[in-house]
């Protein structure tokens, strides 16, 4: 079962899709061939000022993206490359059994974008 606050993210998904000027991209998975997270973001002055996200749609997923990338804007680089699976989870109130490496995957796809720029 879902907590309040991954319920709240799957039921009004915030920062979803791809948009116009993004500066950076991370990719975990494979789009269109299984479970995937990517991510766009907008990094300025050592800031993340903008993220956005796609996934192939589970909840944890979804969840998992959208607090991230709500979590993300504003933040350091250097801090936002220090985020665990495990912050994520914390914060998201855990993922039910067997989905906890959605938040793993969405941290992996934001390391992999913050490593180089797009």
């Amino acid at each position: 079962m879902l907590s309040a606050l991954a319920s709240q993210h799957v039921a009004s998904p915030r920062n979803r899709g791809e948009f116009e000027g993004w500066t950076h991209r991370g990719v975990s998975g494979s789009p269109g061939d299984g479970p995937y997270v990517q991510l766009w973001l907008v990094v300025e002055d050592g800031k993340v000022q903008r993220a956005g996200y796609e996934t192939h749609g589970c909840p944890s997923s979804v969840a998992a993206s959208s607090v991230l990338c709500t979590l993300l804007t504003g933040m350091a680089v250097e801090t936002a490359m220090t985020i665990t699976q495990q912050d994520l989870l914390t914060v998201l109130g855990g993922l039910p059994e067997g989905k906890e490496r959605f938040a793993g995957m969405a941290v992996e796809a934001l390391h992999h974008g913050l490593e180089r720029a797009n």
